[in-house]
């Protein structure tokens, strides 16, 4: 084969039946260029990696313990010299022209460092996570609470939810969802590798942020369409664990990027408002165990 133009990276921990839906629709739907994908198999407990070199000869797998999802997903980005990488989730299934729409958005500007497409649920309704704005405490608080997912929420408010562009708008927006995230080659060598600091939860918002500080433009591209399981490849619950990543990951990217170095009372109320949300979220989860 000649050498990658588009290098995919599926980070699996389970989740076989979703992960063979996605390997489908890649083999189905094929970008036009030459492509490499790779399975990173995170210390799957079920037979996934099996699966996938018994029905997906074509795909390079590499089997890892359970190291994170950055960590996981670096190990394709650190090769990446050339063309473009895409970070795909085991539960996407990327419909016909998804990935030459994104490829065409992301070589249209040659300061577009990223591209994300319209990703729908299977109810067929708009994963409003594929185009976002970066967080702030008053739309964080709206959109966890539910205020700000609803159509009449705008503003301040729906601010997570990029409400300045249309559903099938494109155009530049402050982050995409990690689900799909196709990157130039040359803007991840610039920007650098995913965080390790976050292991699961939190890192595509942190990468996002690190591309615009950098001066690269993240485009959300609705020409192209994958479907996303939500939760598929964590489960439609979190646990414990993850709850915590979770809630870490907020913390650790308010503190990156947003807490003020002179309002404490701020930043502890933040702090406190996290650690809360975190209590009431493993509550609930024990209950419902």
């Amino acid at each position: 084969m000649s050498a990658p133009e588009l290098e995919v990276a599926i980070v699996s921990h389970g989740a076989e039946a979703l992960l063979r839906r996605c390997l489908r629709s890649l083999r189905d739907n094929p970008a036009s260029v030459p492509t490499r994908v790779t399975v990173v198999d995170s210390g799957s407990p079920d037979p996934t990696p099996e699966m996938v070199a018994r029905e997906f000869p074509e795909v390079r797998l590499l089997r890892r313990g359970n190291i994170g999802f950055s960590a996981a997903n670096n190990l394709v980005l650190r090769e990446v010299e050339t063309g473009a990488v895409l970070l795909l989730n085991p539960d996407t299934e990327v419909r016909a022209g998804a990935l030459d729409a994104a490829l065409a958005r992301l070589r249209s500007e040659p300061r577009i460092g990223m591209v994300g497409i319209k990703l729908v649920t299977e109810s067929g309704e708009l994963d409003h996570a594929c185009k976002r704005s970066f967080p702030t405490p008053l739309s964080a608080l709206a959109h966890f609470t539910g205020i700000g997912r609803g159509e009449s929420a705008g503003g301040t408010l729906g601010q997570y939810r990029a409400t300045h562009l249309g559903d099938d708008e494109p155009g530049e927006v402050d982050a995409v969802n990690g689900a799909f995230m196709l990157c130039r080659a040359e803007s991840v060598r610039e920007v650098g590798l995913l965080d390790k600091g976050y292991w699961l939860y939190m890192e595509d918002l942190d990468w996002c942020h690190r591309f615009r500080d950098a001066g690269w433009k993240v485009f959300y591209e609705p020409a192209g369409v994958a479907l996303h399981v939500k939760g598929g490849s964590s489960g439609a619950r979190r646990r414990p664990k993850q709850e915590i990543a979770f809630h870490r990951g907020m913390a650790r990217f308010y503190r990156r990027f947003d807490a003020p170095e002179h309002n404490p009372l701020l930043n502890a109320t933040v702090y406190t408002g996290i650690g809360a949300k975190l209590a009431i979220s493993l509550a609930i989860t024990a209950v419902k165990r």
